[in-house]
């Protein structure tokens, strides 16, 4: 409201559901995203802003403008189909993680598409079981792959990268291992370099560190075979879902 208060604002705006989509937003970003909205809505001659001028402009300021120049063979059109389409699925089948708001396969950012799950409120604790759902969820894009194409590619290569830090984390930060048990293993020594990096403190032994490697590997693969064994059951579904994305590009989580 602060941010808006200069605006005209269409009787279509729910702040609540703005709110819910921006979890962890400073003043500014908020700010950043208000005149986004503004902006958006003058570009198509907007009497005020609405409720879609907001959530296009959430997404800009999370993952950068789309990319509609950017061109796709139908081939990779559809590869990106089916990886976001394994995401999008696990989403609503897992309990747990955070609700489907929108997939699509139009590049944004870096990303050749992307499944948007905002939390509905700001959380500060999570459990064992909602983490490891959300690996499984993080995993589903390369699930869908090896089951649809019979083969992998590289387009999950953020995902693997934020799975495998997230089961790291809960290994040796928060305590979530049960061959290791409930310590911390590592220690940040601060920044290095004017805040450019982080160095760890390696403060356990070599047969510790061979432990850590494996329980993180274990943790991910586990996901990895849920992810895959519920895409397998769920196929039609996946295809369904790939075929309504390769027609329609955008889909929210209601649709």
């Amino acid at each position: 409201k602060v941010h808006t208060r200069k605006l005209k604002i269409a009787e279509n705006v729910d702040f609540k559901s703005i709110a819910s989509q921006t979890p962890g937003f400073s003043g500014a970003d908020l700010a950043n995203l208000c005149n986004e909205a503004a902006l958006l809505a003058a570009r198509f001659n907007k009497d005020s802003i609405e409720i879609t001028d907001f959530e296009k402009s959430v997404e800009r300021v999370l993952m950068g403008p789309e990319k509609k120049s950017r061109i796709m063979s139908v081939k990779e059109k559809e590869i990106t189909a089916f990886h976001e389409s394994g995401h999008a699925l696990l989403s609503l089948i897992l309990p747990g993680v955070n609700p489907l708001k929108k997939v699509s396969i139009i590049p944004r950012g870096l990303a050749g598409g992307y499944t948007f799950t905002p939390p509905l409120e700001d959380r500060h604790y999570w459990t064992k079981n909602e983490l490891t759902a959300e690996i499984t969820m993080m995993l589903g894009g390369r699930a869908a792959e090896e089951i649809i194409l019979h083969e992998v590619t590289t387009g999950a290569q953020s995902d693997l990268e934020q799975a495998t830090s997230m089961a790291r984390r809960m290994v040796t930060q928060f305590g979530m291992s049960e061959k290791l048990g409930n310590v911390t293993l590592g220690k940040n020594e601060g920044p290095v370099f004017l805040g450019l990096d982080i160095m760890e403190k390696k403060n356990y032994s070599d047969n510790t560190a061979r432990i850590i490697d494996e329980e993180v590997r274990y943790i991910v693969d586990e996901a990895y075979h849920k992810a895959k064994d519920l895409l397998k059951t769920n196929e039609d579904k996946l295809k369904i879902l790939s075929a309504a994305l390769m027609e329609k590009e955008v889909l929210d989580g209601e649709t």
